[in-house]
């Protein structure tokens, strides 16, 4: 938080996705940079000649069993002027190497997956850059967890006097996009692994939130499919 470039790192994402309510307050961040060994965040900027290139933040977070690593993959923005050049790729490269460095200090056992873990927007056509989101994932190996079984819903990130005054927590839905490190190729996924990813989520969360906001239905994992239960893994683009 005191590093002198956080500011200006911090306010691109804030430009872009506070006005969605999309984006942590940055308490909510201090936070996170404390939660202990667990958990790994990390703010990355990147600068071409001083000038704003591109920013992204994720959080890697070791399930409560300790087998595996999931990466939340918060926000992504890369300035238009630095798109098509390859920084892109260079961006959805690191959350690998920030899971590496929590599994390592974690000691986590050998064999342990990497699961990259994004919430999307649904798409709409008033919106193409929802669109070409959902593209550039696709070709990055994601896979999205069929959102016609698994209804996942994002916490409310409004302040708690706005969630007050307009009647209580309001979560979003959103689609939940996987990129399963070196299982690429899978097109299910079992029910297990499905809680146990948006579990995870949820703990990376927890701290930021009110107890009585997390504890809305559309949060609970009671209605999310058996652990048997095998769900299809479809491209990202497909409705």
């Amino acid at each position: 938080m005191d590093d002198p470039l956080f500011e200006q790192a911090y306010e691109r994402l804030w430009e872009e996705f506070g006005p969605k309510d999309e984006m942590e307050q940055r308490d909510v961040i201090e936070r996170r940079l404390q939660l202990g060994q667990r958990f790994l965040y990390e703010m990355a900027l990147v600068r071409m000649a001083g000038d704003f290139a591109a920013v992204r933040d994720h959080t890697a977070a070791i399930t409560r069993d300790g087998g595996n690593v999931v990466v939340h993959l918060s926000h992504n923005l890369v300035s238009p002027v630095a798109r098509r050049t390859g920084l892109a790729g260079w961006m959805r490269a690191l959350p690998i190497a920030t899971a590496r460095e929590c599994l390592a200090a974690n000691s986590s056992p050998a064999g342990a997956h990497i699961i990259l873990l994004a919430e999307m927007e649904y798409m709409q056509a008033e919106d193409p850059t929802r669109t070409i989101r959902l593209q550039a994932y696709e070709r990055a190996g994601f896979r999205k967890i069929d959102p016609q079984v698994v209804h996942y819903f994002q916490p409310d990130f409004r302040s708690p006097e706005i969630i007050d005054a307009s009647g209580g927590a309001r979560p979003l839905p959103f689609q939940l996009l996987v990129r399963r490190v070196y299982r690429e190729h899978e097109r299910v996924i079992f029910g297990a692994e499905v809680r146990q990813l948006v579990e995870t989520l949820y703990d990376i969360y927890h701290p930021q939130f009110r107890a009585a906001d997390l504890a809305h239905p559309s949060l609970s994992l009671d209605t999310y499919p058996a652990d048997g239960a095998m769900i299809a893994l479809v491209p990202p683009t497909q409705c």
